[in-house]
């Protein structure tokens, strides 16, 4: 798959592009360095973002239910085959 390419023009401070250019492996491009970086903060906020959308979607499903009793006693009673279920 051939991904289309736009060039833009970024503005690294100094130091943090002497420490990217000694840090990159040999035969990678300092180009390919930063799409990596780029691509790998994409999926950290993207995420992040999902993260929080489950986060209010808890917070209002609690608001709107209360919170519910732990099943786990109830299934291990179903499991064992006990008749007086409390």
């Amino acid at each position: 798959m051939v991904m289309e390419k736009e060039a833009v023009t970024i503005r690294f401070p100094s130091e943090l592009m002497r420490q990217a250019k000694r840090l990159k492996s040999g035969k990678e491009s300092f180009n390919e360095l930063v799409v990596e970086a780029v691509e790998r903060e994409v999926r950290r906020r993207k995420a992040l973002e999902a993260h929080d959308t489950i986060q209010r979607l808890r917070e209002n499903i609690k608001r709107r239910t209360g919170v519910h009793p732990d099943p786990l006693p109830l299934l291990r009673q179903l499991r064992e085959g006990d008749e007086e279920l409390e």
